[in-house]
């Protein structure tokens, strides 16, 4: 390049004289040696292949019966999956009934009152985490938090704490006859949280994501039924107890910050008390949310404080995605150790 820069006169002699150098040394090629030769005496591939002759071999292609053995043995897996995990949930919540609800209500069942304000609440936390589903996948899918976090993760976790915060403190806030506010917040609340849980779906695969959501609705939907039928302000107790369970909770979550990595079991132990005690944590919260929920519907009845739905939701919700972060990485340790 830089000989033909300096002297441009001279590129077509150079030429001339690289060619008759090729085709010297290139060796001779004999005709009938080369690919091209049979490929141009054949007859088979000049001619296209008819109509019929397609529809033929589309048809012997169909008559095979071995191909969709994989894909019944892969429906008869998903099947037993589905089995196990039905059966699962259902002992789970026969066991939870006869474990923690021996003592049922005495007043004849669940007030009308009760139950529609349960409905409500329970319809509004759907809500919220279909919301927070909604906007985790969006901003998985758009990249739109990928970048966020390759920028600096510090900001995005800080931030959205701040704003997460922030909107739940303004949303309980609201008195409940403004709706537009009060429903705005409770949205920017939702859309904070999925922010906050969009970067586990980069390190989760989605039948692991689609597993937890399943076990962490049972086990939920288990405990509120209990709640539900058990005695009135049974539970109520529990709320003591459960504030020190979680700050013991986030103590051991902030271990890896401070702990050196040479201390292994340490770190081991203090993340087995993040994951199974906080399950454990949020598992009784639930419980006693639905029991706080239930006294305060009595109250609402009253008159004594206004019917807010929205509020009480944001508790479920709460409960609902520390359970499923817990689940998910339950799941990933399990399918590592298979590994």
């Amino acid at each position: 390049m830089a000989f033909t820069m300096r002297q441009p006169l001279r590129i077509g002699s150079t030429i001339v004289v690289a060619s008759k150098s090729a085709l010297k040394s290139a060796p001779a090629r004999s005709f009938h040696s080369g690919k091209t030769a049979s490929n141009f005496f054949s007859s088979r591939t000049a001619k296209p292949a008819t109509p019929l002759q397609k529809a033929r071999n589309a048809f012997r292609q169909s008559r095979n019966y071995q191909q969709p053995a994989v894909p019944a043995a892969s429906n008869a897996t998903l099947l037993q999956k589905l089995a196990v995990g039905g059966a699962a949930v259902g002992a789970t919540l026969v066991a939870t009934n006869l474990v923690f609800n021996r003592e049922t209500r005495e007043d004849g069942g669940m007030p009308p009152f009760e139950r529609a304000y349960l409905n409500d609440t329970f319809m509004h936390t759907g809500l919220g985490i279909g919301i927070i589903g909604m906007s985790a996948r969006a901003m998985f899918q758009s990249g739109f938090m990928y970048r966020m976090m390759a920028t600096n993760p510090w900001i995005v976790m800080i931030g959205g704490l701040g704003l997460s915060i922030g909107t739940m403190m303004g949303t309980r806030a609201t008195p409940p006859e403004n709706y537009i506010p009060k429903y705005g917040l409770w949205a920017a609340f939702n859309v904070t949280q999925g922010a906050l849980l969009a970067p586990l779906l980069f390190m989760a695969p989605p039948a692991i994501i689609a597993r937890a959501g399943l076990y962490t609705m049972a086990m939920m939907g288990s405990i509120s039924f209990v709640g539900a039928t058990a005695k009135q302000e049974k539970y109520l107790y529990l709320g003591g107890p459960l504030l020190a369970g979680v700050a013991i909770v986030a103590v051991s979550g902030f271990a890896p910050l401070v702990l050196p990595a040479t201390a292994v079991r340490t770190l081991a132990f203090t993340e087995n008390i993040w994951l199974w005690g906080g399950l454990a944590v949020f598992g009784g919260f639930t419980l006693y949310d639905v029991q706080k929920i239930l006294a305060h519907a009595r109250l609402a009845e009253r008159g004594l404080i206004p019917k807010d739905p929205v509020n009480e939701s944001i508790s479920l919700e709460l409960d609902f995605l520390n359970i499923f972060i817990r689940l998910v990485q339950i799941l990933m340790m399990q399918q590592n150790k298979r590994k």
